[in-house]
């Protein structure tokens, strides 16, 4: 019998064994069990049943819930990244990815508004990044100050030396895309269930998960991609090494007929000015003009903190628009959100086996820019599963991720 779209979301909102009912698959059935339904659980999950694997999704909440950092309304994609070649060729195959899954939705997943970064200098990130994308033949143009002015004249330029435009980049409609991303997965077979995995236990391997409400889920693979909540299930392996941060963001309601800051006449955007990052997106779908700061914020606990955002922040986020977006100035804000980054010390993505447990793949670090990644780190990770005696790439490894923070990765 063929589920419609409203019986695979209602299975997926429901209690732990009512989410079966949307696959034959019974408890134990599983090849594959991926706890973490964000967007690198989702693509990981999706990756592996394409390799014709029973896989099983777990969350404890549901795919990108409020306190995910795969939840909220849109990312960014982009490519690029300096000098870092690996997370713009993972960009790029990931784009396609997201193309394809938002083709034939009656509601965009993905919005090809473009992606404008601003340069105040010269510098290494600048000059690598578009020398990286012109040699995986990737469009990218740079542009001038005087025909920035000239295309954007609702943006201050004053201070931007020069930007790069990403033309065939964009924006992800993030909780929309993932909820959709694991509807597939289920109408393709895989299967998904809501329940609270309690931190596992093994010897030389795992071989079953435990449920908060006494279940037993037992496979031959594992693969944990719990975004915050992965140094809780993994104190002693992951602990110190995942820094969970506090990022708070803005949509301002832009002027009644303004058609200035809405796709197509804005990009997305991010301005590197000093040492500080802003980056926003145009009106998308009404909901508002967004602007957030991606500096890392205070560290936080995902369960415990506290989703109202500092009035300080908000001044800050005003007086830059006065400056950047001036028609934007007295803007008023329609929404805000709180929700957090979890950062490896260097923003480097972890993608690499447990070091204990050979079947246990352990997933994320996304850092704040890795959404966009998401299919690229579902095949990276797959791939580990499927070849065991293949070694991990050498920057997504564990032992890579140091206790100090010095973020390299932007």
């Amino acid at each position: 019998m063929k589920l419609t779209k409203r019986e695979v979301l209602e299975a997926m909102a429901t209690v732990p064994l009512a989410a079966s009912c949307v696959s034959t698959a019974g408890p134990g059935s599983a090849d594959t069990i991926v706890v973490g339904a964000g967007v690198f659980g989702a693509w990981t999950a999706e990756m592996l049943r394409r390799t014709g694997r029973k896989v099983e999704l777990v969350d404890a909440w549901g795919p990108a819930h409020a306190r995910a950092s795969s939840g909220g309304e849109s990312r960014l994609t982009r490519a690029g990244y300096g000098t870092s070649r690996r997370y713009s060729e993972m960009a790029a195959e990931s784009l396609e990815e997201w193309k394809r899954l938002s083709r034939d939705q009656d509601l965009a997943l993905f919005h090809d508004a473009g992606v404008l970064v601003f340069f105040d200098q010269e510098n290494e990130y600048a000059t690598g990044s578009y020398e990286t994308m012109r040699a995986l033949n990737l469009r990218t143009e740079r542009i001038e100050p005087g025909a920035l002015r000239a295309r954007w004249p609702q943006i201050d330029w004053s201070g931007v030396k020069f930007a790069l435009l990403e033309p065939d980049f964009g924006a992800l409609m993030a909780r929309r895309s993932v909820a959709t991303l694991v509807e597939q997965f289920i109408r393709n077979g895989g299967t998904y269930r809501k329940a609270a995995i309690l931190p596992p236990k093994g010897g030389k391997k795992l071989e079953a998960l435990e449920t908060a409400a006494g279940e037993t889920l037992q496979a031959g693979e594992f693969v944990f991609a719990c975004g915050p909540w992965l140094a809780k299930l993994f104190p002693d392996v992951i602990g110190a090494r995942l820094f969970v941060t506090r990022q708070e963001i803005f949509f301002f309601r832009p002027p009644a007929g303004d058609l200035r800051f809405g796709m197509p006449a804005m990009p997305g955007w991010i301005d590197f000015f000093a040492d500080q990052v802003m980056y926003g997106f145009p009106d998308l779908e009404n909901r508002g003009f967004k602007v957030a700061n991606d500096v890392h914020g205070p560290i936080v606990d995902p369960d415990t903190s506290d989703r109202l955002v500092d009035p300080a922040s908000l001044a800050q986020v005003r007086a830059y628009m006065g400056r950047r977006f001036p028609g934007l100035m007295d803007a008023p804000l329609s929404e805000t959100r709180v929700c957090q980054y979890e950062n490896s010390s260097s923003g480097d993505l972890l993608i690499d086996r447990h070091p204990q447990w050979s079947n246990t793949l352990l997933v994320g670090m996304g850092s704040g820019h890795g959404f966009k990644l998401g299919p690229g780190v579902g095949k990276a990770a797959a791939r580990l599963l499927e070849s065991p005696s293949a070694a991990p790439e050498p920057i997504f490894t564990l032992a890579t991720k140091a206790e100090t923070q010095d973020r390299a990765v932007h």
